[in-house]
C-alpha cells in the first residue's frame, strides 16, 4: 500500500501540474480510474498470497480499471471542464491552484483506501471456494456490462444535437437516474467475496461503503444532480418520476 501510495502521489502531482496549464482538472476522473486498475495489479504483482486468488484480483481489477478510465478518457478529450471542477475553480478564486493540489492529492487517499479489496484478496494464503470464485465473476460480469451499457447509452443519446439540454431516459436510464453508479457500487462488491475466508474480510468490506458513501452524498449524485437541474429544464420531472440510484420501474 505503501508502494502505491508514494507512486500515485507523484502520478497525481504530475495531473495537478498539467491542469495548472490546461485549466481543466478533467482529466482526474480517468487517471483515478487507471490508478485502481494499476494498484490491483500491483497487488497482484506484489502479494505474497495463492497464486490463483492474486491472478483474480489483478485481472478483474485491472480491466475494470482500464474499461472505465478508457471510456472517461474519451469522453473528456478536448471537451471543456466538467461543470462540478469549474464551480470549484470559481469558488476558491486565487486560491484555486493550492486547493485543487490537495484535491489531487485527496484522490489518491481514497484510490488507496478503495484498493484494501484488492489487497486482502492479493494476501490471503488459500484459494477462494469454488462458490465464491463463481458467484465473484457473475457480480464481475454484470456489473461491468451493466456499467459499459449504461455509458454506452448515455453516450449516444448527448451524441445527437436534437437531445441537447434534454434528459436522457433511454435504456437503463429509464429506470435509474444514476445506472452508472449502480452498477460502480455493484463492482465492488467482487471483493469482499472473494475474500471470505480471510480474517481480513472486513477490510475488503470498507471499499464497499467508502464508494456508495462517494456516490450516494458526496462527489456522485448531489454534485451531478445539482448540475442538471440548472441545465435540464426536464429533470425535475426525471427526479420525480426516476428511481436516483437502484434500477426500478419508473413512476406514472
Amino acid at each position: 500500500m505503501l508502494v502505491g501510495l508514494l507512486l500515485l502521489s507523484l502520478v497525481f502531482i504530475g495531473g495537478w501540474r498539467v491542469q495548472l496549464r490546461t485549466q481543466n482538472a478533467g482529466m482526474i476522473d480517468p487517471v483515478w480510474s487507471y490508478s485502481l486498475g494499476f494498484l490491483a495489479v500491483l497487488y497482484a504483482v506484489l502479494g505474497t498470497g495463492n497464486e490463483l486468488a492474486r491472478l483474480l484480483v489483478g485481472v478483474l481489477g485491472g480491466v475494470w480499471g482500464l474499461r472505465l478510465g478508457t471510456h472517461l478518457w474519451l469522453r473528456n478529450r478536448n471537451k471543456l471542464e466538467d461543470g462540478r471542477y469549474r464551480r470549484f475553480r470559481v469558488e476558491w478564486g486565487e486560491k484555486a491552484a493550492a486547493n485543487m493540489f490537495w484535491f489531487f492529492q485527496l484522490q489518491v487517499v481514497l484510490a488507496v483506501l478503495l484498493s484494501c479489496g484488492f489487497l486482502v484478496v492479493a494476501y490471503r494464503e488459500d484459494a477462494p471456494a469454488a462458490p465464491q470464485i463463481v458467484v465473484a465473476l457473475l457480480l464481475w460480469v454484470i456489473s461491468v456490462a451493466g456499467e459499459a451499457l449504461s455509458d454506452l447509452q448515455l453516450e449516444r443519446f448527448k451524441s445527437d444535437a436534437a437531445n441537447r439540454g434534454r434528459v436522457c431516459r433511454r435504456g437503463l436510464w429509464r429506470y435509474s437516474r444514476h445506472p452508472n453508479y449502480f452498477f460502480e457500487c455493484l463492482h465492488w462488491f467482487v471483493y469482499p467475496v472473494l475474500a471470505i475466508g480471510s480474517p481480513w474480510i472486513w477490510l475488503a468490506i470498507v471499499p464497499v461503503g467508502v464508494m456508495a458513501f462517494l456516490l450516494l452524498k458526496v462527489s456522485g449524485i448531489p454534485l451531478t444532480e445539482q448540475q442538471s437541474a440548472l441545465t435540464r429544464p426536464e429533470y425535475a420531472e426525471y427526479i420525480r418520476t426516476t428511481s436516483a440510484f437502484i434500477p426500478w420501474p419508473p413512476k406514472s
